[in-house]
């Protein structure tokens, strides 16, 4: 398996699993998506539950790789990468 057919692995917490309906996928990373934010928005377009999960993007923090990080950061083939909401402590 070369290194551009690696899939990408995507984790969904919380009530993104639950309105996506899984709790993971693996995926290959399709052409011209370079970065979170565009990920996000192809995965918005994928279905009805992708829709629902991804309606508010304000509210959905992400990491790649175990980092956090922003709709900027670059994804690649074989990253994984993890949607969830903001979490509090107390």
């Amino acid at each position: 398996m070369s290194e551009t057919t690696r899939p990408i692995r995507l984790l969904y917490f919380a009530w993104l699993r639950e309105r996506i309906g899984h709790a993971e996928e693996a995926l290959e990373l399709p052409a011209g998506i370079a970065d979170v934010a565009g990920l996000v928005a192809w995965l918005r377009g994928r279905d009805d539950r992708h829709a629902a999960g991804f309606e508010r993007t304000e509210l959905i923090r992400c990491a790649v790789n175990q980092a956090m990080a922003s709709p900027a950061t670059p994804v690649r083939p074989g990253d994984e990468v993890a949607f969830f909401p903001p979490v509090t402590g107390g």
